[in-house]
């Protein structure tokens, strides 16, 4: 077992996302404590952190790039679409920043691999990324953090990479056990909003009977809310079949750290093989 585990921190639960550019501090406090106490209980733990732009990244890309989907052609147009980048670039490594102060007041050695620096586009999804970084800075104990982002794309001009693009980039490569996505939801809901139907798992095999109740975001979101999430983690785990993927409330007080401590909380997400092995 490599005791890799990937975790994203969800932009609704670390951000105000109702309220433009606003982090939630307590919030991001208190899982960093959480996270700290994981890793002080289970020594093997490795980690990769990953969290969403929230009412940062988010606001900036529909402000400043919604009407210039593409580089215009007049320059003065190509020039404010630029300048737009640019703010969406620096919204995202704004939050990022508070994410870093958090985990170091919590003694967690971290290091930002901002994907806006490192990672080419083609068409809206991830084309190249040197990832040797990762692999060095596992190997040295340090807790790598990655977060929604914008790149240069090869087609479009720019794209917003959303964190669970980049955490599905990186499994490819790295095979973590476990994706934890931490957010305000305890679960994926079959009848959202009402939530009151909680999904317990979803696999490939069941998801077309329940895809048209599942979807919806807290506040302003580019890359596409639960649904899509939903659906790129069950890409992911079609890919690495023992790979297990757990959405759920990172807003309870301990629900983080018994995430990262082995507990299954909220809603899983597994390949079918992997189901199939654990109802047999």
């Amino acid at each position: 077992m490599n005791n890799l585990i990937f975790l994203k921190l969800g932009g609704s639960l670390i951000t105000d996302k109702t309220r433009p550019y606003t982090p939630r501090l307590d919030s991001l406090k208190r899982l960093a404590d959480e996270i700290a106490a994981a890793m002080a209980a289970e020594p093997a733990l490795r980690l990769i952190v990953g969290h969403g732009s929230g009412s940062f990244g988010h606001y900036a890309a529909t402000e400043a790039l919604a009407p210039h989907p593409y580089p215009p052609h007049d320059a003065q147009g190509a020039l404010d679409y630029w300048r737009g980048v640019s703010e969406v670039w620096y919204r995202a490594s704004q939050l990022n920043r508070c994410v870093v102060e958090a985990l170091r007041e919590a003694h967690i050695p971290v290091m930002s691999f901002p994907a806006s620096a490192g990672a080419c586009a083609e068409g809206g999804k991830v084309k190249s990324w040197f990832l040797e970084p990762f692999d060095k800075a596992l190997e040295a104990g340090l807790v790598p953090i990655v977060y929604g982002d914008i790149a240069f794309d090869s087609v479009k001009g720019s794209t917003i990479l959303s964190t669970e693009m980049l955490l599905f980039h990186l499994a490819q490569r790295l095979h973590p056990e476990t994706v934890l996505l931490a957010g305000l939801e305890a679960a994926v809901w079959a009848d959202f909003p009402r939530r009151q139907q909680r999904i317990e798992k979803i696999t490939a095999a069941g998801y077309d009977a329940i895809s048209g109740h599942v979807g919806g975001s807290h506040g302003t979101d580019v890359t596409g809310g639960m649904r899509s999430k939903v659906e790129e983690m069950l890409e992911l785990v079609s890919q690495i079949p023992k790979l297990t993927v757990q959405i759920f409330s990172g807003e309870e007080p301990g629900n983080l750290e018994r995430a990262l401590r082995g507990e299954v909380l909220g809603t899983l997400i597994a390949s079918d093989e992997f189901s199939r092995k654990q109802d047999g």
